[in-house]
């Protein structure tokens, strides 16, 4: 018989009818009656599946009365409409057969309460529980919705390399890929000798796959990637992972404002689809996460974002009259206590602040015509800050050449991507959204640590 899922079932489409369904059981309560009430989820959907079970089934005192929460079972029954509260609808079992027992003493997330932090250390079981079920459900909408959008407008899925051996940002914060033998490093005038290297030089993980998008923007007008992208730095905070997911379209004959118009377009298209296709999760989440975030969701949705310079914002700031931690002072960066007081103070939506000081931004943004700032956007949200960082791309070789020495780097490692402004060179803009926030912004949740499957922090690579 073909297995019905939960999401299905729930839909009430097969009532009084015979249907096989599959999952791992939530909860068990013994009627005095006779029989037993099973609550089952298989990840379909937040809501579980009520299963009655009487005393009659042939296996219901061996087996079904040792059901604790975590084992796995299939039962074949009549879907019928619940006598009860709480649902819609049930199956009345004539057969439950029992894949895996589960043992209550060990089974964590079967307790009634389990903290965030704890469930790290167990990740291999958290998706079980109703916040980890419903965050997967979100994310994996996001992760199709990314793609929907960028094909529906006719970009190209790009997969851009892992390893490399540019540091796109410049920070110097990678993660080093070798199979030298640690116990026999081969040297060279008291260095490492990366030429018997696997691949003959020193290289590392991906920060950003965005160098490599641009090559096939350049040739195909409309790319982006979606991979995973590395930082080895030692933060231990909420809003930091190592291994992480970036999304890096990449548009020629684009200039800033191109690229601001692809960014709001694509959050909106992101929100709208997560409410109107994940209504139960979002539920969820606006009860027993954050209150507000469904208004805050619809709120964004509805807006029009504003724009306005890096210039104007370090002055909004100064004028406001608010204490903060990091100086507000034109050259700095601004941080997230900046981008949360502009956002949900001042303009009470989102915002895109562009014109960058040149010294804080990186060595591929195009520089202004003022010789203190580049034509970068960040894209600004209430609770977390940036979520999307970009710029029109720097097409002059001469001054990207100086930009690359300025900050310290070789240009022979970018021989590649120097070329692209030698052979029918165009304008070309792009960003990065950090896949991670934007799950944490359209959840509520606090902790990055909770919107990725398996998290990479320092010290902390378990699964």
């Amino acid at each position: 018989m073909k297995r019905t899922y939960i999401a299905e079932a729930l839909g009430g489409e097969n009532i009084d009818k015979e249907i096989l369904v599959k999952g791992w059981v939530r909860t068990r309560r013994d009627s005095k009656g006779g029989f037993s009430f099973i609550e089952l989820n298989d990840g379909s959907c937040f809501r579980n599946l009520q299963i009655i079970a009487d005393a009659d089934l042939e296996n219901y005192q061996q087996e079904v009365i040792k059901l604790f929460p975590g084992s796995s079972i299939s039962v074949r029954g009549v879907l019928v409409k619940s006598q009860g509260g709480g649902q819609s609808v049930e199956v009345k079992a004539d057969e439950v057969k029992v894949y895996g027992f589960c043992n209550p003493d060990e089974y964590a997330v079967g307790k009634q309460r389990v903290s965030f932090e704890r469930l790290r250390e167990i990740a291999h079981i958290r998706v079980r529980t109703n916040t980890f079920g419903a965050v997967t459900r979100v994310r994996n909408k996001l992760a199709k919705a990314t793609h929907d959008f960028f094909q529906e407008r006719g970009f190209y899925y790009i997969n851009t390399p892992i390893i490399t051996v540019n540091d796109c940002e410049g920070a110097g914060e990678m993660f080093r890929v070798t199979t030298l033998d640690p116990a026999a490093i081969p040297k060279s005038e008291g260095n490492v000798d990366y030429s018997q290297d696997f691949f003959g030089k020193e290289s590392f993980l991906t920060v950003s796959g965005q160098l490599g998008v641009e090559c096939f923007a350049c040739g195909l007008s409309n790319a982006y990637t979606f991979g995973p992208t590395f930082r080895a730095e030692n933060s231990n905070t909420s809003r930091h992972l190592a291994e992480f997911w970036m999304i890096e379209p990449e548009m020629a004959f684009a200039d800033l404002a191109d690229d601001a118009d692809l960014a709001e377009e694509y959050i909106k298209y992101l929100i709208t689809t997560v409410l109107d296709e994940c209504a139960e999760d979002m539920d969820f989440f606006n009860k027993r996460i954050d209150k507000t975030i469904l208004q805050t969701l619809s709120h964004v949705k509805e807006s029009e974002f504003v724009r306005i310079s890096y210039t104007d914002a370090i002055d909004i700031l100064n004028k406001s009259g608010q204490k903060f931690e990091y100086e507000t002072v034109w050259g700095n960066d601004l941080q997230t206590e900046h981008e949360r007081f502009l956002t949900e103070n001042e303009f009470k939506k989102p915002i895109i602040v562009t014109d960058y000081p040149r010294e804080i931004k990186a060595f591929y943004m195009k520089q202004n015509d003022d010789g203190k700032t580049v034509a970068a956007m960040d894209v600004l949200v209430p609770r977390i800050g940036e979520i999307i960082g970009g710029s029109q791309r720097e097409d002059d070789l001469q001054k990207l050449d100086s930009r690359i020495k300025e900050q310290g780097m070789e240009l022979e490692p970018y021989w590649w991507y120097r070329e692209l402004r030698e052979f029918g060179n165009v304008p070309h803009a792009g960003f990065g959204l950090g896949f991670e926030r934007m799950v944490q912004f359209v959840t509520g949740m606090d902790n990055i640590r909770d919107v990725i499957p398996f998290p990479r922090t320092p010290r902390s690579a378990d699964f």
